[in-house]
């Protein structure tokens, strides 16, 4: 009837209207937790800039039906699954640069920021590639095609620069360009997934932005991810056959691969000279320490043998520690002459040789006086053997020398002598002085 509504209209309407508000409230929530979680993350609050973005990144707790029972197990998804597409984008982005910004903390500051569990947990994601799970399965009511392509480039960017191994990142990224391979423009299917997700998600190329965020995903894949696991045949294949690059850009991606591959060849041609080097200067090092010590110990060698020629000269006798020149030594080495009555003979008898002595130090002296006191000792003994062996000779030698005294007993003939040898010393001296003058001249 005119004038009355239809209730059920009336409820469709009123149900919008809520709804609407109720975005409306969630999605001014989700950009003021946004904004507070970056403002920390500028000032270095690391703790409470996740502690801010984790509500809206997290499902919810179980959701209560309007008659206050709980719903099961049902879990809500997290609010950034229902946000707008630029939303998601900023979220998801921040939150992947606050997880590499962790990850960079290192062990000792990261752990004396969150706690030992939580910053292990929050590097563990990054390095096994978990965090993509995470992200499709919150974020994206777990429809990883659906995924946007500037956030699926942040986590390849992530697991590139932090993930040991490549292989879970060639995988994921192949799931992703293979659901958005052909996009779909059907009115309909967006409708359909509006229905879902309440917001259209577009990841073709329709647009100029489209087309770049594209060809970013192509260049991960094909020139950083690919080559990090040896797929070098297949990435060329990819880029040959792939129908979103045009000639011009095909080449352009084949020239950086080949420039890629040609200098990892080249870095491992310079390692593994590097490496020659290196043992080539090690083994120099060796030979020279082993030159340093033969050489040591060859000297040590020459050392010890020096030590034992010396020791094993003989040592010299008495003889040889005599000075031949002294008068005395030349007395003592050779035998005294016999006299004779006609003059002095040798003796038919040899001498007797003194026997050796130890080896002395060079006379002084003492040692002069008593040389001379035993060449005293032995003329006696020589006198002595004389006279028993040759009794006319000694008597005649006793009789030249009385004579020699009675005519030095008288005066006249002292004087005469010694008159006769101070004319002889006058004439000496005389003539050294022409001498001297004559060098003057």
């Amino acid at each position: 009837m005119p004038g009355f509504e239809d209730p059920l209209s009336s409820s469709r309407m009123l149900s919008s209207s809520v709804s609407s508000v109720s975005s409306s409230r969630q999605a001014s929530n989700i950009a003021k937790s946004y904004r507070q979680a970056a403002q920390l993350f500028l000032t270095r609050r690391l703790p409470e800039a996740l502690s801010t973005i984790e509500p809206i990144i997290a499902p919810q707790s179980p959701a209560e039906s309007p008659n206050g029972v709980q719903n099961g197990t049902h879990v809500e998804p997290a609010p950034i699954a229902s946000a707008s597409r630029g939303t998601r984008i900023k979220v998801w982005s921040f939150y992947l640069t606050f997880l590499n910004a962790v990850v960079e903390l290192g062990p000792e500051e990261g752990k004396h920021a969150f706690g030992s569990t939580k910053w292990k947990a929050l590097v563990n994601k990054t390095r096994d590639g978990s965090i993509w799970e995470e992200v499709v399965r919150d974020g994206y009511h777990n429809s990883e095609g659906d995924v946007d392509a500037d956030v699926v480039i942040g986590l390849a960017t992530l697991l590139l620069t932090h993930s040991p191994n490549q292989k879970l990142n060639q995988s994921r990224l192949e799931t992703y360009l293979s659901a958005t391979a052909n996009p779909s423009f059907d009115i309909a299917s967006h409708m359909e997934a509006s229905l879902t997700r309440r917001h259209s998600n577009n990841n073709g190329t329709s647009t100029p932005r489209d087309l770049q965020t594209r060809l970013k995903l192509l260049e991960l894949y094909t020139l950083h991810v690919l080559p990090r696991n040896e797929e070098w045949e297949y990435s060329r294949e990819f880029i040959m056959m792939s129908e979103i690059l045009d000639d011009e850009r095909k080449e352009a991606f084949l020239q950086a691969l080949y420039g890629l591959k040609e200098e990892k060849l080249n870095a491992a041609v310079r390692e593994a000279e590097l490496q020659k080097q290196q043992q080539e200067q090690l083994e120099q090092r060796q030979k020279e320490d082993e030159a340093r010590r033969r050489e040591a110990i060859r000297a040590e060698d020459e050392r010890r043998k020096k030590e034992e020629d010396v020791r094993r000269q003989p040592r010299p006798t008495s003889s040889s520690n005599t000075n031949p020149s002294d008068p005395l030594n030349k007395r003592l080495a050779s035998p005294p002459n016999r006299h004779t009555g006609s003059g002095p003979t040798t003796s038919s008898r040899p001498s007797r040789t003194p026997a050796k002595r130890p080896q002395e130090p060079p006379p002084n002296l003492y040692r002069r006086f008593t040389h001379l006191f035993a060449f005293f000792q032995l003329t006696i003994a020589n006198m002595g053997q004389s006279v028993s062996s040759n009794p006319m000779a000694a008597l005649r030698m006793m009789l030249f020398l009385l004579a020699f005294i009675l005519a030095f007993a008288r005066r006249d003939l002292r004087e005469r002598v010694q008159r006769i040898l101070r004319q002889a010393w006058e004439k000496v001296r005389r003539t050294a002085g022409m001498g001297v003058k004559v060098s003057y001249i």
